[in-house]
């Protein structure tokens, strides 16, 4: 019921976000074209808070029963290589590794988190109206929409983006997607509520 809600959330957020943002060269903003609108931002804002904290600060838990800084993109990586194979039809090039307990160092998890959005780029970049609603076999939970699957990795990278965004809050940093629109001329809200 929790994965059926995040889906219908995710829809719901993919779809908001992408009737606000026009359609590039006059083009309909379609399911695919979403998907991939909604990728490249989750991909945009992740890479971006991967690079946001220091070496140091990749140990940070705000509590000793929640994964760590560094943790956080290294399950999401694990996440894309699961889900992303499912997408493509292809085997886990990452089965039985865990890179959230195998990768430490902050540049050893923003290179495993480059790597795993390197997989997953051409599941979402190879996306058409048509095989968007293909049926996969052989995931959680019996045959899916290839796009039902590529949803979920959107929907799970925006959670995992904005749980990061708390640590960073804690540590005194703005949020890459909070940074963005600010700059000379006052743009953005001055940190108040962001």
């Amino acid at each position: 019921m929790k994965r059926v809600l995040c889906l219908v959330a995710g829809a719901a957020l993919a779809a908001s976000t992408a009737a606000a943002q026009p359609p590039a060269g006059g083009q309909p903003m379609t399911v695919a074209r979403g998907l991939q609108q909604q990728y490249a931002q989750a991909k945009t804002n992740l890479t971006a808070g991967a690079n946001e904290l220091t070496d140091a600060d990749y140990n940070f838990k705000p509590t000793p029963e929640i994964r760590s800084y560094g943790a956080l993109f290294t399950h999401v990586a694990d996440a894309h290589y699961f889900f992303c194979a499912q997408a493509k039809g292809v085997p886990n090039p990452m089965q039985g590794v865990s890179l959230e307990m195998t990768k430490t160092t902050r540049a050893d998890i923003i290179k495993a988190l480059a790597d795993s959005f390197a997989f997953c780029d051409d599941a979402f970049s190879s996306l058409t109206d048509q095989s968007v609603n293909e049926m996969i076999t052989g995931g959680r939970g019996g045959p899916q929409a290839r796009g039902a699957i590529l949803l979920g990795v959107i929907a799970h990278d925006n959670e995992m983006y904005g749980i990061s965004t708390v640590y960073q809050r804690l540590k005194g940093q703005v949020p890459p997607s909070s940074q963005r629109g600010r700059g000379p001329g006052g743009g953005g809200r001055q940190g108040r509520g962001q």
